[in-house]
Order: C-alpha cells, then sequence, then structure tokens
C-alpha cells in the first residue's frame, strides 16, 4: 500500500504557462495534505506493507513448511470419507467435528476440524489431515480462516491485520487503508500538475533524483494501491460495518444456503449450518454424493447441522479463479438436497466484494497474485523510503522538514471550497480513520501556525 509522489516546491522557478485559478490555488492546499500524510501516516503504511509482503510469500511457503500435512502418496482407490473422519476420530477423541474437506486433489490429505479442542484457541479448529488411501492420521495443526491458514500463515496473518494484538490492533491497518488511497490519489494530482520535463529522472540528482523516482513508481503503482485501499476497507472495522449496511440496504448483501428446518426450502437467507451435532459415519458419505449430484466438485466443505433439525450445509470453498463457490443443504434423514445456493445468482456488489477481498488476500489468481501483490509491496515500502528521504534531503531545520506554509486553503475560492469541505465532511463521517486523523492534523497545524506566530517566527495562522 504505496504512498503516492510527494512534491515540493524548492526546485529553481522556471517561466510557467498560465495556470487556471482554482488549480494553482488547489495544489499547495493537496501539497500540504500530502505532506501531513505522507510524514505521519507512512509509519503506519510501511508496517502494512512489510506485513502484507510476508503475507504474499506465505502461500507458497505453507505448502514447504507443512508438505508432510498436505500431501499424501497417491494410492489405487480412496476409502470412503466416513472411514477418514473415524481414523481422525479415534487420534483426535476431544472436540467435535466442526467441518470436513475431502482430499481436493490426488495427492492431497483430507482435513477433519474439530472445534472446542482444548488448548486450541476458541476462534481456530484443530485440522486433522488424514490420508485419503490409507485412513493413517499424518497430523494435526491449528487452522483459521475460510481459506484454511495453518500456523505460520495464521500468525502472519494477525500481524499483518492487527499486530497480534486483536480488535484494538485492527486499526493500524484500517488507518492505513483510508488514508492510503488520499496519499495516492493527491500524489498523482501533483505529479501531472508538473511540467514533463520536471518529472524525469535521468540526468538528474539528490532530491530533484529521488523525486523522480518516488513520482514514477507512484504513478505506475497508483491503480493497485487504490485497489488495495478499497479492497482493505471491505472488512474494515468501521469503515467494513458501513459498506456492509449500505449493501444490506441496496438487497446486495451476500446471501447463505439455508440449513435451517431440514427438509423444507426455506430460501437463500437463513444462517448456515453451525457443525455442533457430530456427523454419523453413513450419513457423510451420502451427504457428499447428493451434493456431488449437484454439480459441486472439488474443493468442498461438509458442515453437520447445528442441530437436529437443521441440514448439512456442503459448499465449495475454491477461491482461485475460475472460483467455485456453490453451496446446497442436504436433509440428513432423507439425503435429499433442500437448498441449492449458485454463486452465479448472488448480487453483483456480492460478488465484487468477494473477488475484491480474494485478490487482495492473493488467492484469486494463485501465484500471480501473490507476485502482483510482492510488487506492490516493494513499491510501497520504496516509495515510503524516498518520501522520508525527500524531507531529509529539503532540510529539517526548526520547520519540520519545512512543509509548504500554513493558510494555503484560504486561496482557494469559495465556489470550490464549500462543496470540498462538505465531501470532505461526509467521507469523514463514513471513513471515521479517514476524518478523525485529518481533523487531527488541521488542529495540529493551526495550532503550531499560532504559537510560532506569537514567536514572532512565523505568518498568523489560519482563523
Amino acid at each position: 500500500m504505496p504512498t503516492a509522489p510527494t512534491i515540493t516546491t524548492d526546485d529553481t522557478p522556471r517561466p510557467v504557462a498560465p495556470v487556471p485559478a482554482r488549480k494553482a490555488a488547489l495544489r499547495p492546499l493537496i501539497l500540504r495534505l500530502h505532506f501531513y500524510a505522507g510524514v505521519l501516516v507512512a509509519p503506519f503504511l510501511l508496517v502494512a506493507a512489510v506485513t502484507g509482503l510476508l503475507y504474499a510469500a506465505s502461500f507458497q511457503a505453507e505448502k514447504i513448511v507443512y508438505a508432510h500435512e498436505l500431501t499424501a502418496p497417491v494410492g489405487d482407490r480412496a476409502l470412503p470419507l466416513s472411514e477418514q473422519v473415524a481414523a481422525a476420530r479415534k487420534a483426535h477423541p476431544q472436540g467435535t467435528v466442526s467441518a470436513v474437506r475431502p482430499s481436493p486433489a490426488a495427492d492431497a490429505t483430507t482435513r477433519v476440524l474439530l472445534s472446542g479442542v482444548p488448548g486450541v484457541d476458541p476462534d481456530h479448529t484443530l485440522a486433522v489431515f488424514v490420508d485419503p488411501y490409507t485412513a493413517q492420521v499424518r497430523g494435526a495443526l491449528e487452522q483459521y480462516g475460510s481459506t484454511g491458514g495453518l500456523p505460520l500463515r495464521t500468525w502472519i496473518d494477525g500481524l499483518h491485520a492487527n499486530l497480534l494484538l486483536g480488535q484494538t490492533g485492527r486499526l493500524y491497518s484500517e488507518l492505513a487503508a483510508s488514508w492510503l488511497w488520499v496519499i495516492s490519489g493527491g500524489g498523482l494530482v501533483l505529479w501531472f500538475g508538473r511540467r514533463r520535463a520536471r518529472r524525469k529522472v535521468r540526468g538528474t540528482s539528490g532530491r530533484r533524483r529521488t523525486l523522480g523516482l518516488h513520482g514514477t513508481v507512484g504513478v505506475w503503482a497508483a491503480a493497485g494501491l487504490f485497489f488495495l485501499s478499497a479492497t482493505g476497507l471491505t472488512w474494515s472495522t468501521y469503515a467494513g460495518a458501513t459498506i456492509d449496511e449500505l449493501r444490506t440496504s441496496l438487497g446486495q448483501a451476500t446471501p447463505s444456503v439455508s440449513a435451517a428446518g431440514a427438509g423444507e426450502h426455506a430460501g437463500h437467507g437463513g444462517t448456515e449450518a453451525g457443525g455442533s451435532v457430530t456427523p454419523r459415519p453413513a450419513d457423510i458419505d451420502r451427504i457428499l454424493g447428493a451434493a456431488r449430484s449437484e454439480g459441486l466438485g472439488d474443493p468442498v466443505e461438509i458442515v453437520p447441522p447445528a442441530d437436529a433439525s437443521s441440514a448439512y450445509v456442503v459448499r465449495q470453498i475454491q477461491r482461485s479463479w475460475p472460483e467455485k463457490q456453490d453451496a446446497v443443504a442436504v436433509d440428513p434423514a432423507t439425503g435429499e438436497v433442500t437448498d441449492v445456493l449458485r454463486f452465479a445468482d448472488h448480487p453483483v456488489l456480492a460478488k465484487l466484494t468477494r473477488w475484491g477481498i480474494d485478490a487482495h488476500t492473493g488467492v484469486l489468481f494463485g501465484l500471480a497474485n501473490q507476485i502482483a501483490l510482492t510488487a506492490l509491496a516493494l513499491c510501497l515500502i520504496l516509495l515510503i523510503v524516498w518520501g522520508y528521504r525527500m524531507w531529509w534531503q529539503r532540510g529539517r531545520a526548526a520547520a519540520f522538514g519545512r512543509p509548504i506554509p500554513r493558510g494555503a486553503w484560504q486561496q482557494v475560492p469559495p465556489t470550490v471550497l464549500v462543496p470540498l469541505m462538505a465531501a470532505v465532511a461526509v467521507l469523514g463521517y463514513f471513513v471515521p480513520l479517514l476524518g478523525i486523523p485529518l481533523v487531527a492534523f488541521v488542529a495540529v497545524d493551526v495550532l503550531l501556525g499560532e504559537i510560532a506566530h506569537r514567536r514572532g517566527r512565523g505568518t498568523p495562522a489560519a482563523r
């Protein structure tokens, strides 16, 4: 999640073509906002970029670190799924079966997920890995999330999402996502507002060269940064809740297959099964067969009923392209399918949200997706380093890197300033970790200006 170009005004003045008054008035305002946001928010972005870089690599690392648990020698014929589940329960009798993920490939193990196991995080499950050909248990590891993250990826994911500080720590990542698009957008405006001759990198040195590198990389990475910002906000604490409410009000919420009232077609809106009922061995093979008859190919996850009156839920869990995310509910008493939900029938915004999150987390396009995320993370790290280097090269002195003079907003025409302030207020309300820091920036800026003015070292503070 990179910062876009940081522009300053210490280059030698040259004759320029007339600039429209509104653009000329807005540029110093954008420049000052970009400077403050870049200096103060960049540390959060840097942490997000470094941890995001680690997360992008964690998928491939996981395959290497847990190869023994994830794979099994290919045999002649896979055993019935019920026998595999029985073997997992014999090895790990504690807890309850919350889901079963049959082997999705010839050389892959089956995962039997157990909840309520002593010593396992309540938000996690214990994944028992079973050889589908011999029913031999090849190991057991904690698993988290719908993508089946194992301990290594779970730890890195927690570091990236909340610095391993729980719900409170999520504020850092939401702050980074809230400001990333603002910093990137401001940088684009500043970069393209410069004359072409002053954007070049070749033949330059010192701060001018740093600026050229910062701007060029920022422009090329901007689209990816906007994407990371937007998708990161979709499952954030505050802005994410607002987005969910908006989608629900528009009838664009993500539907779920109904498992309530086995034998009744309750429609797409009920809560999916919670997996609190221990599945009978005779049931699970029949349940899987019923799902296969509805066209649900691997990989799938089978979730036992939440209670005696509910149905099993079988859902596809492939989020790589082309995605497989259909789901069915199956009555355990009769083996009949009671509800079917196709991903093709999801509302448009629900699909876009799903694709956006999957691309953000690196699963939508597999390895290519992870390489792209790695490149974006590296770009962001470089942009932040170059941004701070420009601040250093420009001169720190007593004026905090000699930022652009205060009072830039006073030069903006009221016809532009009033709608702009209204838009910022509305946006800040719905994205609070953008609005609150912005108010803090303005307050600190005014306070520093007032102090400098009273000491006779600055211009009058903006009032």
